[in-house]
């Protein structure tokens, strides 16, 4: 498109593109933590330690990315479209810090298969976005396989969705069963967490498809 073929000629400040990245490793890395938490694997406390290190190294990334947007003259992207963006992928990282808050605080270790699934698939999700996120810097090249991963993303997200109904009527089975409350009220509050990290990938996905509908 010309508009694509005249952006590339104008001077920039600012490289978004690095600061979408590096946000994108501290996702992945944040991702990796919690699964190996949800899978009992290390000792937890470090895995707790990780994912709320990586997400205060998320926030600088985006307070950068803000102040870049104030200060950049010419952006690669509408500066909304640069903010909605690095907002979405923050609020995935957030999730990922809210789901460990919750588990430190009920000292919760009896993850079932269904938790240690949406862990995986967080995980998965994760590196699907540290796949798409280079290729916005060519996005009339790569717009076919963008499209293609963020449908991914919705589908992992659908697909949690049915781990989470799965997970919780068997544990609403459990309790009402054998009287365990407790244990209900906190596999819910942990399932809630989980459930939110996908709603944010999806959110991820639709930004990226709008920057893919707009300069493609």
């Amino acid at each position: 498109m010309m508009f694509a073929w005249f952006q590339r000629l104008l001077p920039k400040s600012g490289d978004f593109y690095e600061l979408f990245e590096g946000h994108g490793a501290n996702i992945v890395a944040a991702a990796i933590a919690l699964d190996g938490l949800a899978r009992g694997q290390g000792d937890p406390h470090v895995a707790i330690a990780t994912i709320r290190d990586r997400e205060h190294d998320a926030d600088d990334i985006i307070r950068k990315t803000l102040h870049e947007v104030r200060q950049t003259f010419l952006a690669p992207f509408d500066r909304g479209a640069i903010t909605s963006l690095i907002g979405a992928m923050d609020d995935v990282i957030d999730e990922m810090q809210s789901a460990a808050s919750a588990i430190e605080l009920y000292e919760f270790s009896a993850f079932d298969p269904h938790m240690q699934e949406i862990a995986g698939i967080a995980l998965s999700a994760s590196n699907i976005i540290a796949e798409a996120l280079p290729m916005l810097r060519d996005l009339e090249k790569n717009g076919e396989r963008l499209h293609k991963l963020t449908g991914e993303l919705v589908s992992l997200e659908g697909k949690v969705d049915l781990l989470h109904d799965a997970g919780m009527k068997e544990h609403y089975q459990r309790a009402k069963g054998g009287g365990k409350t407790l244990d209900f009220i906190v596999a819910k509050e942990i399932y809630k967490h989980l459930e939110r990290i996908a709603d944010a990938f999806e959110d991820v996905a639709n930004e990226i498809d709008s920057l893919v509908i707009d300069h493609a």
